[in-house]
C-alpha cells in the first residue's frame, strides 16, 4: 500500500526579483552537481600522471555516479519531509567540503573516496533544486523554469569536458574541483537570503532499509566488475565475497520492497513490461555513454596528441548528435504519437557508432573521427528521452513517479557499470598491449600506470609510436567489446511495447527534456509537471476562446482575462487596476465595456470602483469548470474521480492557470493595422 500523497500547494507569493535570485541560486546548485559528472573526463590522464593508479582511473567517475544515483531518492524524500531549504543548503556545504578534499587529494584512493562524498550530496542538489521551484513559482511559469533546469543539465554535459581541459591546462587538475567553491558559496548565500524558510512539506515514508540494501548491492557488483581480474584474481576471496554480498543484498532488497510502505523501487514496477524493457535498454545506453565520455578524451590526448582544451572541444560532436536527435525525436513523437521506432533505430545507430569508434586509429582523419562520434551521439539521443516517455505512458497512476525516476536510475547505474568495466578492461589490456608493441620488454621510462600526454611526447620516436599504438589498440578494443552489448540493447528494443500515448505524455514532450534528469517525485508531482509543461506551450488567447466556447459564452479572450483580474482585485477602479497590472487603461476599456454590457461587472457611482456581479461570478465559475474539464481530458487513463488528489490538482491548476497569465491581454488584443 502506498503512502498518501499530499495535495498540490499554491506557489508562494514572491516578487519577480526574488524569484529570479532564488532560481539563479538553484541553477548554480544544479550546475556544480551536474558538472562534476563530466568535468573530470578530460583531466583524467593528467590526474593519473600526478597520482598514479591508472588501474583505478575509471573510479574517479564511477564513485561520483554511483553515490549520486543511490542517494538521490533519499535526499528527495528527506527534503519533502523535513523542509527543502535546510537540506538543499546542507547539500551545498557538504558538496563544497568534498570538493576541497578532492582538490587536495594526495593519492588515487583519497580522490575516489572524496568523489564519493561529492556524489552522495550531488543527487540532493539536483533533486532539491527542481523540487524548490515547485514551491516558489506559479504553475503557469513553472514549466518554463523547469525547462531552464533541463537546459542547464544538458549544458553541463556539453561544457564539462571542455571546462575540465581548460582548467587543467591553464591552472591545475585540482581546479576541476576548486571551481565549485566560489559557485557554491554564491548559491549558498543567495538561497539563505532569498529562499523562504517555510517551503512545502510532503508526508513521505522513507524506505531506509531498501535504500541501504540497494546501495550495498549496486556498490558490491560494480566493485566486482572493476576489481575482478585487475586488483584481485577472479577466484580470490575478495571477488567472491563481493559477488556473494551483491547477490544476497539484492535478494534481501526484493523482500524488503515487498513489505515497505513506500518502497524506493516497488517490485510491481519491475514486472511492468514497458518499464522492464525500457530500464534494460537504458542500462545499456548509460553503459555506453558514460564509458565513451570517460575514455574518449584519453584517446584524443594520448593517441592523437591534442591539447587538454582541444580534447574537450573534439568530443562535442557526440553532444551535437545527442541533442539534435533527442529534440527531433521528441517533436516527431508529439506530432505522431508513435515512439517505438526511435529506440529501435537509436540502439542500432548507437551500436554502429561504437563499431566505427573501434576502428579509429592514429592516422584517422579528424573529420571522419568527428563523424563517427556524431553517429554515436545521435544513437543515444534517439533513445534517452523516448524511454522516459514510454514508461510515463504505461505506468499506472500509483506507480508513475517511481517508474519515471526508476528509468533514469537504471541509466545511471548502467553508466556506473560501463565506466567500471571499461576501466578494468583498459587496465588489463594496456600492459599486455604495451609489451606486445615493444616486443615483450618495457623500457624503464615507460610506466603503464602513469602514462600521460607529456610523458608520451618525451619518449624517443622509436618508443613513442609503439606506445601510442598500444593505447589506441586498447581503447579500440574497449569500444569493440561494447558492440555486442549495444546489439543486446537493439534486440531488447524490439520487445518494447508501443501503447497509444496519453495526451498528457504526448503533449508534454519538448526540447527542454532532451537530456532526462534524475527526478524523485510522487505520482501527483509527476502529473503536475506534465500538465504545467503542456500549459506553458498553449496559445493563451486561443485558450480563452476555447473555454468560452466550451462554457457556451460569447466573450472575447481579453474580457475573460479581465474578469479574473477583477475577481483578484475587488473594489478597485479602472485606473487603480491598470496601475497594479502596469498596463495603459485604454487597453482594458474594450474588455471592461463588454463585461459591463453583459451585466458581469458594475461600476459604483461616484467612486468608479468596479464590482463583479452575481452573474459575473457564475460566468467565472463556468469558465473555471470548462478549464477543469479541459485539464481532465488530458489525463487519459488517469481518472480524477478515482484519485481525489488528482481532482484537487485539476481544480487548483484550472484556477491558477487562468488567473496568473499577465501576458494574455497583450496576446488577445487585436494588432494595430497600418
Amino acid at each position: 500500500m502506498l503512502a498518501p500523497e499530499a495535495g498540490p500547494v499554491a506557489a508562494l507569493e514572491l516578487t519577480r526579483r526574488r524569484i529570479y535570485i532564488i532560481v539563479g541560486a538553484l541553477l548554480l546548485g544544479m550546475f556544480i552537481a551536474a558538472l562534476d559528472q563530466t568535468i573530470v573526463s578530460t583531466a583524467l590522464p593528467t590526474i593519473v600522471s600526478d597520482l598514479g593508479g591508472a588501474s583505478h582511473l575509471s573510479w574517479v567517475v564511477t564513485s561520483y555516479l554511483l553515490a549520486s544515483t543511490v542517494s538521490t531518492p533519499l535526499w528527495g524524500k528527506l527534503g519533502d519531509l523535513y523542509g527543502r531549504k535546510i537540506f538543499f543548503q546542507a547539500a551545498i556545504v557538504i558538496f563544497l567540503i568534498g570538493s576541497v578534499l578532492a582538490g587536495i587529494s594526495q593519492n588515487m584512493t583519497e580522490l575516489i573516496v572524496f568523489r564519493a562524498i561529492q556524489g552522495l550530496v550531488g543527487g540532493g542538489l539536483m533533486i532539491g533544486s527542481q523540487a524548490i521551484v515547485g514551491d516558489v513559482v506559479s504553475p503557469r511559469e513553472r514549466g518554463r523554469y523547469m525547462g531552464l533546469f533541463g537546459a542547464m543539465f544538458g549544458l553541463t554535459t556539453v561544457i564539462g569536458p571542455l571546462l575540465g581541459g581548460l582548467l587543467t591546462e591553464k591552472l591545475s587538475w585540482r581546479w576541476v574541483f576548486y571551481i565549485n567553491i566560489p559557485i557554491g558559496i554564491l548559491a549558498l548565500f543567495a538561497t539563505a537570503a532569498a529562499l523562504p524558510g517555510t517551503l512545502t512539506r510532503v508526508k513521505r515514508v522513507i524506505d531506509y532499509l531498501g535504500t541501504t540494501l540497494l546501495a550495498v548491492s549496486a556498490t558490491s557488483l560494480v566493485l566486482l566488475t572493476s576489481l575482478g581480474g585487475t586488483s584481485y584474481a577472479w577466484g580470490s576471496p575478495q571477488i567472491i565475497g563481493l559477488g556473494v554480498i551483491g547477490v544476497v543484498t539484492a535478494v534481501l532488497f526484493v523482500f524488503a520492497e515487498r513489505r515497505a510502505v513506500e518502497p524506493v523501487l516497488p517490485i510491481s514496477v519491475l514486472t511492468n513490461r514497458v518499464f522492464a524493457s525500457a530500464s534494460a535498454i537504458g542500462f545499456v545506453v548509460g553503459f555506453a555513454m558514460f564509458g565513451a565520455l570517460t575514455f574518449m578524451p584519453l584517446f584524443l590526448q594520448d593517441v592523437k596528441g591534442v591539447s587538454l582544451i582541444d580534447s574537450g572541444v573534439r568530443i562535442l560532436p557526440i553532444m551535437a548528435g545527442l541533442f539534435a536527435c533527442s529534440i527531433g525525436s521528441g517533436q516527431i513523437v508529439t506530432r505522431t504519437g508513435r515512439y517505438k521506432v526511435f529506440p529501435v533505430v537509436g540502439t542500432g545507430v548507437m551500436t554502429l557508432g561504437l563499431w566505427l569508434l573501434s576502428q579509429v586509429g592514429v592516422a584517422t582523419n579528424a573529420w571522419i573521427f568527428s563523424l563517427y562520434m556524431f553517429v554515436f551521439g545521435a544513437g543515444i539521443g534517439l533513445v534517452m528521452q523516448i524511454l522516459v516517455v514510454a514508461v510515463q505512458n504505461a505506468a499506472p497512476y500509483e506507480q508513475l513517479g517511481v517508474a519515471t525516476s526508476g528509468t533514469t536510475f537504471f541509466r545511471q547505474i548502467g553508466g556506473c557499470f560501463g565506466t567500471a568495466l571499461f576501466g578494468a578492461l583498459f587496465a588489463n589490456m594496456l600492459l599486455t598491449n604495451l609489451e606486445s608493441s615493444l616486443h615483450g620488454k618495457l623500457p624503464k621510462h615507460v610506466n603503464a600506470s602513469s602514462l600521460n600526454p607529456a610523458a608520451i611526447k618525451a619518449l624517443p620516436p622509436a618508443v613513442r609510436l609503439p606506445v601510442i599504438t598500444a593505447i589506441a589498440h586498447t581503447v579500440n578494443t574497449i569500444f569493440l567489446v561494447a558492440v555486442p552489448i549495444g546489439l543486446v540493447a537493439f534486440a531488447l528494443s524490439w520487445f518494447l511495447p508501443e501503447i497509444e500515448l496519453r495526451r498528457t505524455v504526448r503533449d508534454a514532450v519538448g526540447p527542454e527534456q532532451a537530456v532526462p534528469m534524475h527526478q524523485d517525485a510522487t505520482s501527483l508531482q509527476t502529473v503536475q509537471r506534465a500538465l504545467e509543461q503542456v500549459a506553458r506551450r498553449e496559445n493563451r488567447a486561443q485558450v480563452y476562446v476555447t473555454l468560452a466556447e466550451r462554457a457556451h459564452l460569447d466573450l472575447q479572450p481579453a474580457s475573460c482575462w479581465l474578469l479574473y483580474r477583477l475577481r483578484e482585485h475587488p473594489e478597485v477602479s479602472l485606473v487603480d487596476l491598470s496601475g497594479q497590472l502596469k498596463v495603459d487603461p485604454s487597453r482594458l476599456e474594450a474588455g471592461l465595456g463588454e463585461l459591463e454590457t453583459k451585466g458581469y461587472v458594475t461600476e459604483e457611482d461616484g467612486t468608479g470602483r468596479l464590482h463583479v456581479t452575481t452573474s459575473g461570478e457564475q460566468v467565472t465559475a463556468r469558465l473555471t469548470a470548462a478549464r477543469q474539464q479541459g485539464l481532465a481530458d488530458l489525463l487519459e487513463g488517469l481518472d480524477p474521480e478515482e484519485h481525489p488528489e488528482l481532482m484537487l490538482l485539476v481544480q487548483q491548476l484550472a484556477h491558477e492557470l487562468l488567473a496568473d497569465d499577465k501576458k494574455l491581454l497583450a496576446d488577445a488584443r487585436p494588432r494595430a493595422t497600418a
